[in-house]
């Protein structure tokens, strides 16, 4: 059996890591299955998308198909452009794709049309959102999809209640907890750590790059403010997205008490996270890490598709008003934030169930 793993965004390194390695043990084991590894090339630059590959122990793709920048509608049409000739060269058994970026939606779209079988890896999560471009890119995903490997209950009911039968629903867990729990030993301090005199527990990690808290400046500039008010001298991280800065650079907002830097690898970035008091964020991939290393989590946004990580986990949807963000922010710093636990099959094993499904399929 042929599988042909998709890839093209950040978060989807973290999910594909560990299927790649589960393959490559069933190989080792003499089951009947191999991969074919597909870059999008939707997000890509070295700095980033290198090092993830580096650290995360992920092979070099069989094939970069480039599709970088674009508008939402030219970069999915030249994704599927580049995907159709990719599959006519290369038949597979099975297309594998992963989470909710341009490159799920167009080659899944693209392996349909050829008749080949899809599996949606983190299928049936719903933020009922339909500003997400992330949002339409699951409901069209998903109302093709062939199986759905899901991270929780909450994704199994979204799916049934859209008509999906059990018999396409595998509950396997979350890929990215996998990667997670399987680097926890391999994450290492940025030099900004000792540089900057950060201390374990004194200090916030923060991330925005969503529409709705970093192009109006008025709304940055009342967050940055909740958080001068609010945290006092306690540091904050800040990894600031490319699109931040920009706005930030155009409204002419410096932040007191921010220590700003480019892009971290992935053992860095988590290696804070894990050593935070807490972590200010939009993403929805960052309140899942959180969860699982006991972090409390401030998620600025009024929606969220991960519903597991306010309802169990350590994550606390707060919507996108800074005086909200002020509230929250005096909760963490007094101690008094929930304890949390770990959401059903959270384990690192939700690759090997998954691989486990296609060699027994």
């Amino acid at each position: 059996m042929l599988l042909t793993i998709v890839a093209g965004a950040r978060p989807n390194f973290m999910k594909i890591a560990p299927i790649i390695r589960a393959i490559n043990k069933s190989k080792s084991e003499g089951k009947n299955i191999d991969f074919r590894l597909i870059h999008t090339g939707q997000h890509y630059d070295k700095s980033m998308s290198g090092s993830f590959f580096e650290q995360l122990n992920i092979p070099d793709p069989h094939a970069n198909l480039n599709c970088g920048g674009g508008t939402h509608a030219e970069q999915t049409a030249a994704i599927m452009i580049a995907f159709e000739k990719e599959l006519l060269a290369n038949p597979c058994d099975w297309v594998i794709v992963v989470g909710d970026v341009n490159s799920t939606l167009a080659c899944s779209i693209t392996a349909k049309k050829l008749h080949i079988k899809v599996a949606h890896v983190e299928g049936g999560i719903r933020s009922n959102d339909w500003k997400m471009p992330e949002e339409i890119n699951r409901l069209v995903t998903d109302s093709i999809t062939d199986v759905f490997f899901t991270t929780s209950e909450v994704a199994n009911n979204n799916l049934r209640d859209s008509g999906v039968t059990n018999d396409k629903i595998v509950f396997v867990g979350n890929t990215m907890i996998d990667t997670l729990l399987y680097h926890q030993n391999d994450l290492n301090a940025p030099t900004l750590w000792k540089e900057e005199g950060l201390e374990v527990g004194n200090y916030v990690v923060m991330t925005l790059h969503r529409p709705s808290n970093v192009d109006d400046a008025q709304q940055l500039q009342g967050i940055f403010k909740a958080i001068r008010t609010s945290l006092k001298d306690i540091p904050v991280v800040f990894p600031v997205h490319p699109r931040t800065l920009k706005n930030m650079e155009q409204f002419g907002i410096e932040p007191e008490n921010v220590i700003k830097t480019g892009p971290l690898s992935y053992f860095e970035f988590n290696y804070l996270v894990k050593n935070a008091k807490g972590v200010v964020t939009d993403s929805g991939g960052i309140t899942e890490e959180t969860t699982v290393m006991g972090v409390p989590c401030i998620t600025m946004r009024n929606s969220t598709e991960r519903p597991e990580t306010v309802d169990i986990g350590t994550n606390e949807l707060i919507g996108t008003e800074p005086v909200a963000l002020q509230k929250s922010l005096a909760q963490l710093v007094s101690g008094d934030w929930k304890q949390g636990s770990i959401p059903e099959k959270w384990d690192g094993r939700a690759a090997e169930r998954i691989i486990k499904w296609f060699v027994e399929v």
